[in-house]
């Protein structure tokens, strides 16, 4: 018997076993061992990376990352996408300084927070019903739907504003972006109370056996009875709802609000984080924490390399290495 059709010895398929077992163990831990990896080389390379200040610039500019994954962590689980949570972010953030510095607000400053607050929230959630009917009920492909959303959005951030740039002084609201609890940013007790409540949204209600069982199989969800619609309407509701509320906080972090700006490219930045964190693209799983991990790999990957004099444009391209190399994770994983 030739060398080339000699049958596979015990020990060499224990071997092969035993090598995919670890490509498995490594895949599955792929997300933190990245996280140690950047950790570990901002610590030995980056100027003043343990510095206090430095947490506290990260966990700013992670903070609307992580909570717009979260969303779109729940709308890639049913198989679709959404495009438009940018542009969302720049509608609630248009809106929220046109309301606290309305006369009315200025006659009630309590009650004038509180619309601020509350209805740039209700406009994004209304966003998010538009997006899943458009989906759900007139079976528009989800990156045509949101793409609508995506173009319009903005646009209508814009004419609100007039194109304009808002600047303001406004303590109450800037606590958003910039106070503190027991010297950490809110925004980072903010994003890790939402992680829990969705976290538990999924894994232990209704709603969230159906968001996965229609991502697993909308066909046989459908015939077993799942509200398939409304379940797709929920899952877009929420991802807008949590874009508004990031496009809140990245007005109050800057005490103004530019519509050409916020939010802009954030859709790449959700997807990817998502993606990292261990999402399905096909649909199926919704690793909440996971999406929150893949939120800090992003970030932190883009301020190493700004840390490090390397051009912003370089970071775009990282991202991209990053998205390419957690999909052929997600294959290898299959395989």
């Amino acid at each position: 018997m030739s060398a080339e059709n000699k049958p596979m010895s015990s020990t060499q398929g224990d071997g092969l076993r035993r090598l995919s077992f670890d490509w498995r163990r490594i895949s599955k831990n792929g997300g933190a061992l990245a996280l140690l990896v950047i950790l570990a080389f901002n610590i030995l390379v980056t100027p003043n990376f343990l510095h206090p200040q430095t947490l506290f610039v990260n966990i700013s500019q992670v903070a609307t990352i992580a909570i717009v994954a979260v969303g779109m962590t729940l709308v890639i689980a049913t198989g679709g996408i959404d495009l438009s949570v940018g542009a969302v972010m720049a509608l609630a953030g248009a809106l929220a300084p046109l309301i606290f510095t309305s006369p009315f607000a200025q006659a009630n400053p309590e009650l004038g927070l509180a619309f601020a607050i509350v209805v740039p929230v209700l406009v994004a959630l209304v966003c998010g019903v538009f997006n899943g009917f458009m989906v759900s009920y007139l079976n528009v492909q989800p990156i045509v739907a949101t793409l609508i959303f995506f173009i319009s959005g903005r646009g209508i951030a814009l004419v609100l504003t007039n194109g304009n740039l808002q600047t303001f002084t406004h303590p109450g609201f800037s606590y958003l972006g910039t106070g503190k609890v027991l010297g950490f940013p809110f925004q980072g007790y903010l994003v890790v109370v939402i992680a829990i409540i969705v976290w538990w949204l999924v894994n232990h209600s209704v709603f969230g056996r159906q968001l996965l069982a229609v991502g697993g199989n909308e066909k046989a969800a459908k015939l077993s009875g799942v509200p398939v619609k409304r379940v797709k309407i929920g899952a877009y509701v929420i991802c807008a709802g949590l874009s508004g509320i990031a496009g809140l906080i990245v007005v109050a972090i800057n005490s103004a609000s530019d519509a050409a700006r916020i939010g802009n490219l954030m859709e790449l930045d959700a997807i990817a984080a998502a993606v990292v964190g261990g999402t399905l693209l096909q649909g199926g799983k919704a690793p909440i924490f996971g999406a929150i991990l893949g939120a800090v790999i992003i970030q932190l990957v883009k301020y190493t390399l700004l840390a490090n004099g390397v051009a912003d444009e370089v970071a775009l391209i990282a991202k991209a290495g990053i998205i390419i190399m957690a999909v052929y994770v997600q294959q290898a994983r299959k395989e």
